[in-house]
């Protein structure tokens, strides 16, 4: 019995299921280059695609790789600071996580990060100044050095992410500057793509956890300056989408669903905390951020249906980001939303 086994496995012809692959696995850019798709969807799938994402240490930088990573895509992801990088490096399966180091200065290192890449997503910005770097130097310059760059090694597409109260009649620098580097992208790379997400907020956002914080800051106005935040996680699934789409050669605005105040969103953190704050000192603010806590954000429609995605109120999520903040006796209390809105849900 053995052997007949044991002949019957050398003598026979091993018998697998080849993987099919359909029209759907295959995308052609706009330059006819293919870009073909394998293995099993998730982690462990190869997309074909390899992109790269400036400001992938950032805030919105760390979602958008970890979904890019997660559907099977290689991402570049250009750093500075060596510990800045390191929770990267997991997102992806084994070799689908490249961290490449890089300057906003050195056009040099920066074709280093991309001239690999069918798609470059610029997510450089900053809303303070340093000595090193101003306003100018990091939301319009940088960005537009990044286009260039881009568009010199034949990048297929580039998606540049701005802000939704970007203007150049603004009374903020930073709002003002992020539409100079919107005007500069567009002009070095024809056909770029230019996302205007509102206020995000989700874990290590600077919008709930600061109002935990430091409530006094966004009493400026009385509280009554609008704003329209928007769940991180949708645009970040905004800009992956994007990725198997033909490039929007257009500005997307991605606000959030609703328009609140500030002194709505102070109530609500209060009643879901039911305390006061815990810092003892006050942080420092830059002139511009005072600024920017007197300007409405802009009423305009959004973009979600151009990247297939519903956005999500900020009262069903706030308190999952903001739990750590209760004491020990309210920790499990049940969630309890202010007063009604002042506004009613943007359309």
């Amino acid at each position: 019995m053995l052997t007949s086994s044991s002949s019957r496995l050398c003598s026979g012809r091993l018998v697998t299921n080849a993987s099919k692959r359909g029209l759907h696995d295959l995308i052609t850019t706009p330059s006819r280059k293919p870009i073909i798709a394998q293995g099993p969807a998730g982690r462990s799938a190869v997309t074909g695609h390899t992109v790269t994402v400036f400001g992938c240490t950032g805030f919105l930088g760390r979602y958008l790789v970890s979904k890019l990573a997660k559907s099977g895509t290689r991402v570049i992801v250009p750093y500075r600071e060596e510990d800045e990088k390191r929770h990267l490096k997991v997102m992806g399966d084994l070799g689908m996580i490249l961290p490449l180091e890089w300057d906003v200065r050195n056009e040099q290192q920066i074709a280093e990060c991309l001239r690999h890449s069918d798609t470059v997503y610029s997510l450089v910005g900053r809303n303070f100044e340093t000595k090193n770097f101003d306003f100018h130097a990091v939301n319009a310059k940088g960005p537009a050095t990044i286009a260039k760059v881009a568009a010199d090694n034949g990048v297929e597409n580039f998606v540049h992410v701005s802000h939704l109260n970007a203007s150049p009649d603004s009374t903020s620098k930073f709002y003002a500057t992020k539409f100079e580097g919107e005007e500069l992208v567009k002009e070095a790379f024809t056909g770029a793509t230019i996302v205007r997400p509102a206020a995000m907020f989700g874990y290590e956002d600077r919008l709930l956890n600061n109002m935990a914080m430091w409530p006094i800051w966004w009493k400026l106005n009385y509280g009554q300056t609008k704003i329209r935040p928007v769940h991180v996680m949708d645009v970040a699934q905004g800009l992956t989408n994007m990725l198997t789409k033909r490039p929007i050669s257009r500005t997307l605005s991605l606000p959030g669903p609703s328009t609140l105040t500030h002194e709505y969103l102070l109530e609500m953190i209060a009643s879901f905390l039911a305390k006061g704050s815990g810092a003892v000192w006050w942080p420092t603010v830059c002139p511009d951020e005072v600024e920017r806590r007197f300007i409405d954000d802009v009423d305009t429609p959004g973009d979600w249906d151009a990247v297939e995605v519903v956005p999500d109120d900020i009262e069903a999520y706030a308190i999952k980001y903001l739990r750590r903040f209760r004491s020990a006796d309210n920790f499990v209390r049940p969630v309890i939303l202010p007063r009604a809105r002042p506004f009613e849900v943007a359309q």
